[in-house]
């Protein structure tokens, strides 16, 4: 019984190499970008988190700068949500699961 890694045969015909497989790109919207990458993910107040403690979580998480992380801790604060991120809705999911680790309730949503 030969292995899959033995040298074949001189003369012997080379095996071919699988086909690539045919994947069809997303579909684009008319701005040009993806369908699926219209999601959102979205944090929402709760009684529990002080406000600093949001702040330095969307620094750390997301990279906002200090100014903007306050911006959008005052969003879920004074109107009860923000939108924290945009993109393909894995990412999105990840990000939800990610503020979830640190106490933060998120959903994911198309706008």
């Amino acid at each position: 019984m030969a292995s899959p890694l033995s040298v074949s045969a001189p003369g012997a015909a080379a095996p071919e190499a699988p086909a690539a497989p045919q994947v069809a790109p997303l579909p684009r919207s008319a701005a040009g970008t993806s369908l699926d990458a219209g999601w959102q993910t979205i944090v929402w107040d709760d009684p529990v988190n002080l406000m600093t403690y949001v702040t330095w979580v969307f620094q750390k998480l997301f990279g906002y700068s200090r100014e903007r992380a306050e911006e959008l801790m005052l969003d879920v604060h004074e109107q009860g949500r923000a939108v924290v991120s945009h993109g393909v809705r894995e990412r999105m999911e990840y990000d939800a699961s990610r503020l979830h680790s640190y106490g933060l309730w998120a959903t994911v949503d198309r706008p």
